[in-house]
């Protein structure tokens, strides 16, 4: 049976329910493209607050949890055993570390992002090490021509009018938000731009 093309849903109904067999045929390198995001996600005790501003202005709630991205999304025919050995190998010196968030701005793209107030330089480091070896051939190409700016994103609109309408309703946020970060995670975007996770490393004590 030719599997070029099918979808992850489609190879569940052609292999049924074998986790094996379903990893086998996924997760092997060749001509499979698997659409796949790096992340941080944020599990603040107070996280409440965050997801009732998504709720009203972030597109991807419901589909993605709270995060900060580390590598934007690409699709790479990358084995999950390869991608996870670069992974452990590029971030294996980075410590945990203390991240805290507070403030409102809004950002070119009609975005609407809780600003990093602790935390920044690891997560500049961690972007920095992902992007290399097998993962050079993806750095996005908007990165080229300015910093990455970590950040976790509260919201995106249609228009400049709506962003700036979002504001005025969530600038008087003045909550903080804090927890230590401990690991990064691999998500696989599904064709309805659904997250399901692949794995998560730790990073060292």
């Amino acid at each position: 049976m030719d599997l070029k093309g099918v979808g992850r849903r489609e190879y569940k109904n052609v292999i049924g329910n074998s986790p094996k067999a379903f990893n086998n045929i996924f997760y092997r390198r060749g001509n499979l493209m698997i659409h796949r995001c790096i992340m941080i996600f944020t599990h603040f005790t107070n996280q409440e607050m965050i997801e009732k501003i998504r709720k009203i202005y972030d597109p991807l709630y419901g589909y993605v949890d709270p995060h900060i991205t580390l590598v934007f999304p690409f699709k790479s025919s990358i084995a999950t055993c390869e991608l996870e050995g670069h992974i452990r190998k590029s971030i294996r010196h980075i410590k945990q570390f203390e991240l805290t968030l507070q403030g409102i701005t809004i950002e070119k793209g009609n975005y609407m992002f809780l600003n990093i107030t602790k935390g920044t330089e690891s997560l500049v480091e961690l972007h920095k090490q992902l992007y290399t070896e097998i993962l050079s051939d993806y750095y996005p190409d908007f990165l080229k021509t300015t910093n990455y700016k970590p950040h976790l994103t509260l919201g995106r609109t249609k228009d400049s009018n709506e962003l700036d309408e979002a504001y005025k309703n969530c600038e008087i946020l003045v909550e903080f938000f804090a927890e230590r970060i401990t690991d990064v995670t691999v998500e696989i975007i599904d064709e309805n731009e659904k997250s399901e996770i692949e794995m998560t490393i730790e990073l060292c004590k």
